[in-house]
């Protein structure tokens, strides 16, 4: 699939609102590959998406499902997490995000490309999408994940640096993947030389898309650098937050997982208890969310977003996909001529 693009970029799946059929349409027909979010989605609103971006294009594209594995935290930290956001807070509970069923519906899909984030698949199911038609990519914090995925079968790594925006995809999240994109993309390269690598975190600009394929990427995975495109579903308050200079910092304070958003008031109230639990804690503050989006309250709201993000604008995705392309080409020929012998 990366060798056949036109354009070797990405648009990264982003669950609980940005990603929609039509960002992800934009980016597949600019020559990239476009992806639809199942994360957060029941499995018949997801293949509500899949039929409405294949009304759109029939470029290829992708789908991102959660492998959720619940985090559980004590009842009682639970309740007083809860009791301390007063009136309006959801009850805590655990699920799987609707797993088997959303893979049932993908391998009868035969959807192109089928991701996974949060852990990695079983060998078995790998095979099962093979045979239907998919390919299967994971998500990876580290080289040691990486050396996971790659056992399973998977057939590409979207490598995710630790300057990436929402979610950490590690495994694990009591020990998420704390290295820089640039320095774990050498990492894998150097421990699985023939795997085809997706770089995440941080890329705002064609010169960080020359920079990842210079260090051994197949493709530069973008997401919060499409967060403002028209054809994303991204609240107002969150593009507005997107377009200003802020410092982003990871917590677990608006779901109970390792996120990273820009620092607000409710991340610094929150951050130090908040349980290590999720999706408990993501439902406990899904309802206060909702209402701080609908109020356009900066400061109440998750403000995922990549360490890159005040270089981001508000073209459409197709525009923004094809001037990283020209920029990226014309930094690595600037970088070629400049690593000219001076015998040449």
């Amino acid at each position: 699939m990366l060798s056949s693009l036109a354009i070797p970029i990405v648009g990264a799946p982003m669950a609980g609102g940005a990603s929609t059929p039509a960002l992800a349409a934009a980016v597949s027909d600019a020559g990239g590959l476009g992806f639809l979010a199942a994360g957060y989605k029941t499995p018949a609103a997801m293949s509500e998406d899949v039929a409405a971006y294949r009304a759109l294009t029939g470029a290829p594209f992708g789908v991102n499902v959660f492998l959720v594995t619940p985090t559980e935290a004590d009842p009682a930290a639970l309740d007083a997490f809860r009791a301390s956001l007063g009136e309006g807070a959801g009850e805590p509970r655990s699920d799987d995000d609707g797993f088997a069923e959303k893979v049932e519906r993908l391998l009868a899909d035969r959807v192109p490309v089928v991701s996974f984030t949060f852990g990695c698949p079983e060998p078995e199911l790998v095979d099962r999408f093979r045979a239907a038609g998919s390919e299967v990519w994971a998500t990876v914090t580290t080289v040691e994940e990486a050396r996971a995925a790659a056992a399973a079968g998977a057939g590409a790594l979207v490598v995710q640096g630790h300057e990436a925006g929402g979610h950490r995809g590690s495994f694990a999240d009591d020990a998420p993947g704390d290295v820089g994109l640039l320095a774990l993309l050498q990492l894998i390269r150097a421990a699985l030389p023939d795997l085809p690598l997706v770089a995440t975190g941080g890329i705002a600009t064609g010169r960080a898309v020359a920079a990842v394929l210079a260090a051994g990427a197949a493709a530069a995975q973008v997401g919060t650098a499409l967060m403002r495109t028209p054809e994303a579903a991204t609240a107002p308050v969150h593009r507005d937050a997107l377009a200003r200079p802020g410092r982003t910092a990871v917590t677990r304070a608006f779901t109970g997982r390792s996120a990273r958003g820009i620092v607000n008031a409710f991340m610094r109230e929150h951050d130090a208890d908040a349980p290590h639990a999720y999706p408990a804690v993501h439902h406990i503050t899904a309802p206060l969310r909702a209402r701080a989006r609908e109020q356009g309250d900066a400061e109440a709201l998750h403000l995922w977003a990549g360490q890159a993000h005040e270089l981001i604008c508000d073209v459409p995705a197709g525009d923004l996909v094809r001037t990283l392309h020209a920029e990226a080409a014309a930094a690595a020929a600037a970088a070629a001529e400049r690593l000219r012998s001076p015998a040449d």
